[in-house]
């Protein structure tokens, strides 16, 4: 069990009761006369983000804390409290619906995230109660798939070079008895996964490619398609060190395929999975990939490379390639992709692109249950003629500086069929500043919606 729950009936629980300013009055007449007057003497108002702790009189002891909100539906209200709270065990007291519940503890799990592998852990945290009625389960899986992607995000590139990426893949496959394949021969890289091959071949930390699977070759097949460089220099087109500052994150898409391919197996979705992750090191070499240089794809098509810094399609395109070639039922891959989409869209809020509206459709509703949010970006294809070339079949960079983000994913289109349902998400996979719920650092984004979606249609 995650240490900052508890299904133990026998501790007594201290209730948190959030209220917004205008139900403050009203909630006022299910306290005690003590109560009350302690609220009015420091003035209590409810405003959002306020805390009261109310003790009872006889010990001394806390007995119910008082939690101001802007709106209860509001999931990440409770996302603030494992790092405001003193140690103990706590209870939600409001009213709220099972699916309410759900997502209030998740919001405190995810809240109660830290990362340790260079700094001490704040052990002393308070527990959330789980009842009988909720399924804890569920909300261990969900709140261990962001942890595990926050976790290798959050990695230093010294400690998260391609080797120890794969060695993570690794460790994720034996836990959960799927079967994992590493190619790591640059002979059999250059002539399997020319692309990848090229964009890593200026490290020094050798690119790779992680093919994993699990479950019934029977069941539907359903495929993860994760970038995993490992750090991004921008290679010859180098970038500025503020723009290279964060790139520890470049391989967030290789975590969220990693960590959402737990999270199904561990709720054993009667699916065939396959999850393949492109890993390289971007560097700046002798041996680097150049601006100019026209590189083969899996696919065979050819690509010039108008900059070394979009790179990033290029690992992508390669393992796109292999993944279609078994014809999955649904591709989805994820990347930290462009800068565009940031621009478009903000941190906060990855972009989808989809071939098929309907699953699109649908997996925006379940984004807006879970509180995952999302937002879709056309696959215009009239913008498909800012990547031509002379020399090749396709540039890896438009020649345009408009639409970035909807121009790399027609890039990546080129490398799957129309008839295979596909997802792209370009991603920030980072937390710009800390937020309830949402510590400053890697994060996982998408990964409920996903999986509810997924849940949704193949569990019958």
């Amino acid at each position: 069990m995650l240490n900052c729950y508890t299904t133990n009936h026998s501790e007594e629980l201290i209730p948190i009761l959030a209220l917004t300013e205008l139900e403050l009055a009203s909630k006022l007449t299910q306290l005690n006369a003590w109560q009350v007057n302690y609220l009015n003497s420091v003035a209590y108002q409810a405003k959002p983000g306020s805390l009261v702790y109310l003790p009872k009189p006889e010990t001394g002891q806390l007995e119910l804390v008082l939690f101001g909100v802007e709106n209860i539906q509001d999931m990440w209200v409770w996302g603030g409290l494992p790092v405001l709270l003193p140690a103990g065990s706590y209870m939600i007291g409001n009213k709220l619906t099972s699916e309410q519940l759900q997502l209030a503890a998740i919001a405190w799990g995810l809240g109660a995230y830290q990362y340790t592998r260079y700094k001490k852990a704040n052990l002393d945290k308070p527990k959330l109660f789980i009842a009988s009625e909720l399924n804890y389960q569920a909300i261990e899986h969900n709140v261990e798939a962001a942890y595990l992607a926050r976790n290798l995000i959050n990695t230093p590139a010294e400690d998260m070079g391609p080797a120890e990426l794969a060695e993570a893949a690794c460790q994720v496959a034996s836990k959960l008895d799927a079967k994992v394949k590493i190619i790591r021969d640059t002979n059999e890289l250059q002539q399997a996964y020319p692309a990848i091959y090229a964009v890593g071949k200026g490290s020094e930390r050798k690119p790779c490619m992680v093919d994993m699977q699990w479950g019934n070759e029977q069941d539907p097949k359903v495929t993860l398609v994760g970038k995993g460089v490992c750090f991004d220099s921008g290679g010859l087109n180098i970038k500025t060190g503020q723009g290279m500052r964060l790139m520890k994150k470049d391989m967030g898409g290789a975590a969220h395929a990693l960590a959402l391919a737990q999270w199904l197996i561990q709720a054993k979705l009667p699916i065939r999975l396959r999850v393949l992750l492109p890993i390289v090191e971007n560097s700046v070499s002798g041996n680097a990939f150049r601006p100019g240089d026209i590189i083969q794809t899996r696919k065979g098509l050819t690509v010039e490379i108008d900059n070394t810094d979009a790179e990033g399609r290029l690992i992508l395109c390669d393992a796109l390639t292999q993944a279609v070639e078994e014809q999955p039922e649904l591709l989805i891959d994820f990347a930290t992709l462009t800068g565009a989409a940031r621009v478009a869209l903000g941190p906060d809020m990855p972009a989808l692109f989809a071939n098929q509206d309907a699953i699109a459709n649908q997996l925006l509703e379940y984004a807006q249950q879970e509180q995952d949010p999302i937002w879709r970006l056309p696959l215009y294809k009239p913008y498909r003629e800012m990547l031509k070339s002379s020399l090749a079949d396709l540039s890896n960079a438009a020649n345009s500086p408009y639409a970035g983000a909807i121009t790399a994913a027609l890039f990546l289109q080129e490398f799957v069929p129309n008839q295979i349902p596909w997802l792209h998400f370009d991603l920030m996979a980072w937390n710009t500043a800390t937020k309830p719920g949402r510590p400053e650092g890697g994060e996982a984004m998408t990964l409920r919606a996903l999986f509810k979606y997924l849940a949704a249609r193949y569990v019958k």
